[in-house]
């Protein structure tokens, strides 16, 4: 097969020796492209119930012991039995997931590549994985830009699931970028547009009302919800049951499933 470069090369030498110009050039060059794109055979893709992207919060306001605490507590999250079962109850039986660590809006996003998670082994290995993550984000809570590269990460990834889901956890709200980048209401807008699904797990050591602010600026999508942690040595145990309420497969069964905030904000089944 022709490399797409040199063909691009080749097509643009045979119009400047044809001296064609305007529309019609432009348009052969185009429909051209457009049918070397289509030629190229399809990436198969491994079926799933679930892709997940965990976008855990690095920003000047979270020091390296609650990154840890962070880390541990997905970790913590995929080693539970209850965490299993959740993964084997879709058709599939299977997820894949992606961590995804953010901070400052113009620094690139780390991440540990997507794991596909079918058994315990596989859950196990996606633990130690995430668990040992280094540290390299510090700086400002860019938080639209990191959910951005969150919902681009699913273009790049070997699956197709039934659900797309972005599992934000943070302490704090977006900070007034310095330059041009994503904000919160653009990548809200961006998940919409794509079907994706944001929760939350907000974490109130620093700011009270940041519950509200994720669940008001940042959920969205069909069974999306916002749980909070008043403080980091909370966080494995609230991320324990977000994991299994955002992994447990729930077949639509004519409407989508209604979940009910108590007096705390807190959501439910």
């Amino acid at each position: 097969m022709i490399r797409l470069g040199a063909f691009v090369e080749k097509m643009i030498l045979f119009q400047r020796s044809k001296i064609i110009t305007g529309l019609a050039g432009v348009c052969t060059l185009l429909a051209a492209l457009a049918w070397l794109v289509q030629s190229r055979p399809a990436m198969a893709q491994t079926p799933v119930d679930l892709e997940i992207v965990l976008a855990v919060d690095a920003s000047g306001s979270v020091d390296n012991n609650e990154f840890a605490l962070q880390l541990g507590g997905i970790a913590a999250g995929l080693r539970d039995p209850a965490v299993h079962k959740a993964i084997l109850s879709g058709p599939n039986q299977r997820i894949a997931v992606n961590l995804l660590v953010w901070a400052e809006s113009r620094f690139p996003k780390d991440t540990t590549g997507w794991m596909l998670i079918a058994s315990t082994e596989d859950a196990e290995r996606a633990a130690r994985r995430i668990e040992t993550f280094p540290r390299t984000q510090t700086g400002g809570t860019g938080l639209g830009d990191g959910v951005a590269h969150a919902i681009r990460s699913f273009d790049s990834n070997a699956f197709d699931g039934l659900r797309q889901v972005v599992d934000v956890s943070g302490d704090g709200r977006e900070t007034t970028p310095r330059d041009f980048t994503v904000t919160v209401p653009e990548a809200r807008a961006m998940a919409i547009a794509r079907g994706v699904v944001i929760n939350g797990l907000a974490i109130l050591t620093d700011d009270p009302d940041l519950l509200d602010y994720y669940q008001s600026h940042l959920q969205v999508g069909t069974g999306s919800f916002v749980l909070s942690a008043t403080g980091y040595q909370d966080f494995a145990e609230a991320m324990r049951r977000k994991l299994l309420r955002e992994i447990q497969y729930r077949p639509k069964v004519g409407r989508a499933n209604v979940l009910r905030r108590d007096l705390h904000g807190h959501l439910s089944d």
